[in-house]
């Protein structure tokens, strides 16, 4: 959402609404399929989906996990912070360069595009395996999700109520598509919740969802959910433009 208003410049009082709509709307879709998680087996029944590859993954990543118990250290939480500031004013600085060399995207979405590549790239090497680098990760994620909260605020509610609702009807139109999507290609509930918050909540929810299936099933949910921030940055910013190319 941070590289889309800045791609387009759009100001703190549109983007205002923009953030409450995320606020409810998305945290009671979470709820919502935290709730229907109870109704996986008889979700997987009805598509008929195979879930025999879902548990031999969550089957291996416990073992993993098991092989993998060392104690966190304070030389391991410098280090990786230490890299992610690193990595951060390197994205901004790379991100000025290449907005100079191609300004069709904004400083700010270059850089975010950056780091997200970045974390992607981490993610699988044996710097993602680090002792407390989920802990880290998650401390820093939740900052930045109060930093993003704290700029909305709710007495505008009253303002523009039409985008509650036009939230909830594009979450409705959502879940209808990947309700389809699971019969024709016969995916289990898993995959599609996991997926649905990749795209709509990211890093924040996606593992927690995927957690509540399994504890060892995280790093799927954190991976799917670095996807859907690169895929949905450039998508959002195409379906931004053809909207204006309407209004």
């Amino acid at each position: 959402m941070i590289a889309v208003q800045a791609a387009f410049d759009i100001g703190e009082s549109d983007m205002a609404y923009a953030l409450v709509v995320d606020s409810i709307d998305y945290s009671i879709w979470v709820m919502f399929l935290l709730w229907a998680i109870n109704f996986a087996p008889k979700f997987n029944k009805w598509v008929k989906a195979d879930t025999r590859v879902l548990d031999e993954v969550s089957k291996k990543l416990e073992e993993d996990a098991k092989a993998n118990e060392a104690p966190i250290t304070f030389i391991n939480i410098i280090f990786l912070l230490g890299l992610g500031l690193v990595v951060s004013a390197f994205g901004q600085n790379l991100g000025a360069t290449l907005n100079g060399v191609a300004p069709w995207l904004d400083k700010s979405t270059w850089t975010v595009l950056l780091i997200t590549l970045a974390g992607l790239v981490g993610a699988v090497t044996p710097i993602g395996k680090m002792a407390g680098a989920q802990e880290l990760s998650n401390v820093l994620l939740y900052s930045v999700v109060a930093l993003l909260a704290s700029r909305a605020s709710f007495l505008e509610l009253t303002d523009e109520p039409l985008w509650i609702v036009a939230g909830f009807m594009i979450l409705a139109i959502h879940c209808i598509i990947m309700i389809i999507l699971a019969k024709i290609f016969k995916l289990d509930m898993f995959t599609c919740g996991v997926a649905s918050l990749a795209n709509i909540g990211g890093y924040a929810s996606a593992p927690i969802l995927a957690g509540a299936y399994s504890g060892a099933l995280v790093p799927v949910g954190v991976l799917m959910a670095l996807m859907g921030y690169v895929i949905g940055t450039g998508g959002g910013i195409i379906v931004a433009n053809i909207m204006s190319m309407f209004s």
